[in-house]
């Protein structure tokens, strides 16, 4: 009891600091939380969606995808005859059958050709207005559609796009383009994920999805009363026979729900790593404060052992204010957490994607891990300052405050660190000169745990140089007091080190991925300028196929010297190894492809590879089949014949664009697929006269301007689109990072505000000789800005040198081009040391308002 006692009267008297601390585990517990409670909420919110959504059996062709994705060779889905319904009803233990069509492969416009689409990446589906959809959605403006010139939306979409009643629309699709105007708005009566809905009637559904009536892309079927969805999925099976996809409500359900739980997985560990790398700045935050706390507390921790305490007892008080913290901090970052998923849930809404607080899901497992992370964290951090606190002897209580430094464990230190940062170096060395990219990925990140632990270790011994450089540029310009910053900062370097760390993680990971990033853009900036010849490329943005219309309208676009068609063909494989390749690919283009794009060959002539019956392979197929220049390799073409095609040509793997492609003619394509089952073109190469580059880029954009559903680039546009999707992840990482550099902030924080109540009475001397206010807030914001600086040069040099190391790695990949980002690195540098004059604004402001007589009579 007297432990606790004492435990919680030393927790209470430094609680300025250990609000610093608690604020530090918050974070990062609610980081975690946060990340937890938004993930299942959004399982949550889906599981009923597609619960609610979903007939009790479902039928569709086989083969055909749960989303309504459709076929890559002809752009529409996949569909069933209307005569399946009939056969559906008959079946025992059917109540109902009913017919549907919808497809996601859309483009939807207004009145102005623009686009209608979520900007969430939810998607947008156009299809038939049902019985099915009526349960979810309640019709509150207007009526369903009714002929071919109504269409009806859903009311989020409406508001987001300001459509009223009687308002143009246009339907485009691999069929054509569909105008109709429209004749209601439905409201969803579940949560709407952000989707983007229109609905036709039948007739029209089908003909503008598929370009025929008489058919349907599903069936939802109902089961009769007491009949199970099991059952009467084996009975509907039963009367169709094979070559239908047959799923109950949970297959289907469960599907749809498979291709979330992807996104949110990869959404869930990469917040939690985040969260986990906020932990790490964390700790060093708490060793220190402890750290501080023991030294500050030296003669009173010897008078305790003077009067009995045992070290036992010692080490127990410490750990149990460590403990005190955990929970302290750990509870209120479950609550914070929940509120961090709340305003996640609210910044989606913005996006579009529209989470109700109603499905707002708080397992059991959440606040418990939390609790739980928070507390161990804490006390582990806390272990080593409490048993340096135990091992303080009773002789301490007649010295001055602060324990002396142990130099032998500081050369431990030194060895230890030494050593594992050149393990560190050792292992990037061999990941940098690997051969194989998985050998070298897992050197890689060995090399980046050990040389990020090995610089923490032996940070006391870096600050001792580094900061003496740092001095020497940036505070001997401000004369006496930049000289007194430095000794400061110099004077604990083992606080300083630990500090600098917790700074240093998170500005090494900016550091890394942005050499990473600047190096992918570099490189596929490179490989486009070396590799695509062609002036223009032509696609559209979410994979659709390119029409019939649009491809006549490409073509006779004045001022292009020549148009390359370009289409995915699927095809089985075989080798002359015997083996055999399904699901496989060739990609069929114009014999002028060769020159829109230039592919390294390590054998042969890409040219030769477009001649009748000829084709092309990349060496590492190649090289697995036994393929050489002459080999015959048997293709049987989908939905076409079987043809025997001469390799003429094995291309490189060391490429970007195009990686992995085999060619093919479409002429020899055409030779053995009829023209009904020729797939369509997946994108466009063009090439302008010489001169009318400008003039041919606007005379593209005024040809397809009635097919907004395309985009047209030329080189430089394709460049600035592969910088902005690089871009966007890395500012979404750089904003994540944030949270670390805020916990780091505090350590800064927290380091300056104890060293300022431990220089009590040096302060208070240095007041009584003359030193202004202004002078010591200077000196104490110097001494911070030194740190924040130290911190910062450590991080950047690592995170550049991880980053050098992985850009090798890429080169295996065919990105070759090293680009260190300088602009980047000197402007975070900089912003550094602004960080350090911030964090010194409060411990500054509380050194200059201290009374000098009571500060001189502070033991």
């Amino acid at each position: 009891m007297t432990v606790l006692k004492t435990s919680l009267r030393n927790f209470l008297a430094h609680k300025g600091r250990m609000a610093l601390s608690a604020i530090a585990v918050l974070l990062s517990v609610a980081f975690v939380c946060g990340t937890l409670v938004f993930t299942d909420t959004m399982n949550t919110t889906f599981d009923k969606l597609f619960q609610v959504t979903s007939s009790d059996v479902t039928v569709s062709a086989k083969g055909a995808s749960d989303t309504g994705e459709t076929t890559s060779d002809t752009g529409k889905p996949p569909v069933l005859p209307a005569a399946v319904v009939g056969r559906i009803e008959r079946a025992p233990g059917v109540k109902s059958a009913e017919g549907t069509v919808f497809s996601t492969s859309v483009t939807v416009v207004d009145a102005d050709k623009e686009k209608l689409s979520p900007t969430s990446g939810a998607p947008t589906i156009v299809g038939n207005w049902n019985t099915n959809d009526a349960r979810t959605m309640k019709i509150t403006t207007g009526a369903a559609p009714q002929g071919s010139g109504q269409i009806m939306v859903d009311a989020d979409t409406a508001k987001k796009h300001h459509l009223k009643l009687g308002d143009d629309i246009g339907v485009i699709t691999a069929v054509g383009t569909h105008q109709a105007r429209v004749s209601g708005i439905a409201t969803f009566t579940v949560t709407n994920p952000g989707a983007a809905i229109f609905y036709l009637d039948t007739k029209t559904a089908q003909q503008a999805l598929v370009g025929r009536t008489g058919v349907f892309t599903n069936v939802n079927v109902t089961a009769a009363q007491g009949v199970t969805d099991a059952r009467l999925k084996r009975d509907v099976s039963a009367a169709l026979g094979t070559g239908y996809k047959v799923q109950t409500a949970k297959e289907v359900a469960d599907a749809n729900q498979q291709d979330v739980k992807s996104f949110l997985d990869v959404m869930r560990y990469a917040m939690l790593g985040f969260a986990g790398i906020a932990f790490l700045v964390g700790i060093f935050l708490i060793i220190n404060t402890f750290s501080m706390l023991v030294a500050q507390r030296t003669r009173e921790i010897g008078l305790m052992r003077a009067i009995g305490s045992s070290r036992r007892q010692v080490n127990r008080s410490v750990l149990i204010e460590a403990l005190l913290l955990g929970v302290l901090g750990s509870v209120l970052g479950v609550g914070a957490g929940v509120g961090i998923a709340v305003g996640l849930m609210k910044l989606m809404g913005q996006i579009g994607m529209h989470l109700s607080t109603d499905d707002l899901t708080v397992a059991w497992t959440t606040p418990v891990a939390g609790v739980v992370l928070g507390v161990v964290v804490t006390v582990l951090a806390a272990y080593l300052p409490a048993r340096r606190a135990g091992k303080i002897s009773p002789m301490a209580a007649l010295r001055d405050a602060g324990a002396p430094a142990d130099a032998r464990a500081g050369m431990i230190r030194a060895v230890i660190g030494l050593v594992l940062t050149g393990a560190g170096a050792a292992s990037l060395a061999m990941a940098a000169g690997s051969d194989h990219a998985t050998t070298g990925s897992a050197w890689l990140g060995l090399g980046i745990v050990l040389s990020l632990i090995g610089f923490v270790v032996i940070g006391p011994l870096l600050a001792s140089g580094v900061v003496r450089v740092l001095g020497a540029i940036v505070l001997r310009v401000f004369g006496p007091v930049g000289r007194m910053a430095e000794r400061n900062a110099l004077r604990n370097p083992r606080r300083t080190g630990a500090t600098g760390a917790a700074l240093m993680i998170g500005l090494a990971l900016v550091a890394c991925l942005s050499v990473v990033g600047s190096s992918m853009v570099a490189s596929a900036t490179d490989q486009l300028d070396k590799t695509v010849g062609a002036d223009f490329i032509v696609q559209s943005d979410n994979g659709s196929v390119i029409t019939p219309q649009a491809v006549d309208a490409l073509k006779s676009t004045p001022g292009l010297e020549r148009v390359t068609e370009y289409k995915i063909l699927p095809v089985t494989m075989t080798t002359p190894d015997g083996k055999v390749s399904k699901n496989a690919s060739l990609n069929a283009a114009d014999p002028s492809y060769a020159e829109d794009l230039r592919t390294k060959t390590v054998q042969g002539d890409l040219a030769d590879a477009y001649g009748a019956d000829s084709m092309s392979v990349y060496a590492g197929f190649a090289k697995d089949h036994g393929i050489k220049l002459g080999s015959r390799v048997g293709v049987a073409f989908k939905d076409g014949r079987t043809a025997k095609l001469t390799v003429r040509a094995i291309t490189s793997d060391e490429v970007v664009v195009d990686k992995g492609a085999m060619y093919v003619s479409i002429a020899t394509a055409k030779k053995y697929v009829p023209a009904d089952k020729m797939p369509l073109d997946l994108l466009f190469f063009a090439t302008a006269k010489e001169g009318q580059q400008d003039a041919a880029y606007k005379a593209l954009k005024a040809s397809l301007h009635d097919y907004p559903q395309y985009t047209v680039r030329d080189q430089t546009d394709y460049k600035q689109a592969l910088k902005d999707q690089i871009g966007q992840l890395l500012n979404l990482i750089y904003g994540l990072l944030a949270l670390a550099i805020i916990v780091a902030v505090l350590g800064v924080v927290n380091t300056l505000a104890l060293s300022v109540v431990e220089r009590t009475r040096e302060i208070g001397l240095m007041r009584a000789i003359g030193l202004s206010r202004r002078q010591l807030r200077r000196m104490i914001r110097l001494e911070s800005v030194v740190i924040a600086l130290f911190g910062a040069l450590l991080g950047l040099g690592l995170g550049m040198g991880w980053g050098a190391t992985a850009q090798k790695l890429l080169a295996l990949q065919g990105l070759k081009v090293l680009e260190i980002p300088w602009p980047t690195i000197i402007t975070v540098f900089i912003a550094s040391a602004f960080v350090g004059l911030f964090a010194a604004l409060i411990p500054a402001f509380r050194a200059g308002r201290m009374n000098v007589l009571s500060a001189i009579a502070t033991e």
